[in-house]
């Protein structure tokens, strides 16, 4: 059972639709604040859960032995997620928030090109909070909504394929 559980915490393809779920569900029930409050909310919730996702494995795999790399490098990776998440969650509703949306897309490039992907909807959401004309919020709401769909589309294709690793994942 514990082995079970340990190669889900572990298994990179899990994270990103099971937090894309949970993103989901904390806008949808907070569009009554507003668009840009439930675009933030599904930003920060998702990343938040990848980020915790990330330091769950960091852990799980140190206490199997299995880790490869720095520890402490992989933990600062973790917070480096967590920490702007956490604030653009916090403050997904007032002016501060485009400042953690632009915070979480730096982060998420600064750790690789390949987040490139995941720093849009961030991106998106300044974008959206700085329009100033109605058929261009709905032309962004309507990329955030695709880009958002797509990542989904392709974390269920990762998650189903049964790859373990983003490596493994690719190859085939």
């Amino acid at each position: 059972m514990l082995e079970a559980v340990a190669a889900v915490i572990v298994g990179e393809g899990n994270w990103l639709p099971i937090a894309m779920a949970i993103g989901a569900i904390a806008a949808l029930t907070s569009l009554r604040r507003g668009r840009l409050a439930a675009m933030n909310l599904f930003v920060g919730v998702t990343l938040l859960t990848m980020g915790v996702g990330h330091l769950l494995a960091v852990t799980t795999k140190l206490l199997q032995g299995t880790l490869g790399g720095n520890p402490a490098l992989l933990y600062v990776i973790g917070v480096v997620i967590v920490v702007p998440a956490t604030l653009l969650i916090r403050h997904a509703n007032d002016s501060r928030a485009g400042t953690w949306n632009g915070w979480m897309a730096a982060a998420l490039i600064a750790l690789g090109l390949i987040n490139i992907p995941l720093a849009i909807p961030a991106l998106l959401n300044i974008a959206y909070c700085r329009h100033s004309r109605q058929r261009t919020g709905q032309l962004i709401i309507g990329a955030w909504l695709l880009i958002n769909a797509g990542l989904f589309a392709g974390g269920m294709m990762f998650m189903l394929s049964g790859a373990r690793t983003f490596e493994e994942f690719s190859s085939r």
